[in-house]
């Protein structure tokens, strides 16, 4: 087996939302130079990171093409449409043509596997989904692995559960007035905090695997009242009123959400990753969310 492959000098990561600057300020701590891109540019990242706009219709500018030419690795954690990855439409002839990239991430989801009653997935499971949400995920991470071979360059696809963190989770919607206790029988899922998102993606670009596929999730699946009511002990908020998943006024996408049931395994990343979370349930990230503040 071949070592752990050094990490990239140079980085540049598509979308630097919430898990696009976790990963960002990671990369940072481990001594990477982090360029990433922005819809608006009164969006602001994480210090050190320069912030390019990356928007259908404008063109690109110097800095960021410079960024494309030197980057070594490129993750993208943009959500897809209907022909896949909007973002690697606007760049893929540049990345094609660059004699820099070396790595390929995209950040997918869970949402890939059809609904299991509550059984398990793992990273032999088939994406199964018919939904549109899914199939647009699918031809997604289709587009960069046919990018990553057409360069030669590693990939890796990252199935993910529900990512929360400090300043995303159910102590905030709880303060905030948010938080939606939907009730339906069966239903358990896992979550996965960003910081142990950010250390997988490190762990990932240090992996020598040329095609990759993996599901970094928590140890604990669990109902989402669950979480609601642990949060709310621990912040001594109210719990809000119960409201069933059949109930009519439950929106489309609520629904969508809380309609498939299933556990993820994760044990196969943790091997070949040699990765464990730092928050392995939902009560060990909502302390540390308390902890510095969340729901107050």
């Amino acid at each position: 087996m071949r070592g752990p492959v050094a990490l990239p000098h140079r980085v540049l990561i598509l979308g630097l939302g919430y898990s696009g600057l976790a990963i960002a300020r990671q990369l940072q701590r481990h001594g990477c130079t982090v360029d990433g891109t922005v819809r608006d540019r009164g969006d602001r990242g994480a210090d050190g990171v320069a912030c390019h706009r990356l928007v259908a219709g404008h063109p690109l500018d110097e800095a960021l093409l410079a960024a494309i030419a030197q980057a070594e690795a490129v993750l993208c954690t943009v959500p897809p449409d209907a022909e896949g990855d909007p973002a690697l439409r606007r760049v893929r002839p540049l990345l094609a043509a660059s004699t820099s990239l070396r790595w390929l991430g995209y950040l997918s989801s869970t949402g890939v596997y059809a609904d299991r009653a509550g059984g398990w997935v793992d990273e032999c499971a088939e994406a199964d989904a018919r939904t549109p949400s899914a199939l647009q995920r699918l031809l997604a991470e289709q587009q960069w692995c046919q990018l990553a071979t057409e360069v030669s360059a590693r990939c890796a696809v990252f199935r993910l559960p529900g990512l929360y963190g400090r300043g995303r989770n159910a102590l905030v919607q709880l303060a905030e007035g948010r938080a939606r206790q939907v009730i339906r029988p069966g239903l358990v899922f896992n979550r996965l905090h960003v910081e142990d998102l950010a250390d997988v993606v490190v762990a990932a670009l240090q992996g020598a695997e040329q095609m990759a596929l993996y599901l970094p999730a928590d140890d604990l699946p669990a109902p989402p009242q669950d979480v609601l009511a642990h949060a709310a002990q621990l912040g001594g908020h109210a719990m809000p009123p119960p409201q069933s998943w059949e109930d009519p006024s439950l929106s489309p996408a609520l629904r969508r959400f809380y309609s498939s049931r299933k556990r993820i395994d994760s044990r196969g990343t943790r091997e070949r990753l040699q990765w464990q979370p730092r928050f392995p349930n939902y009560r060990e990230g909502l302390q540390d969310a308390w902890d510095h503040g969340d729901g107050r």
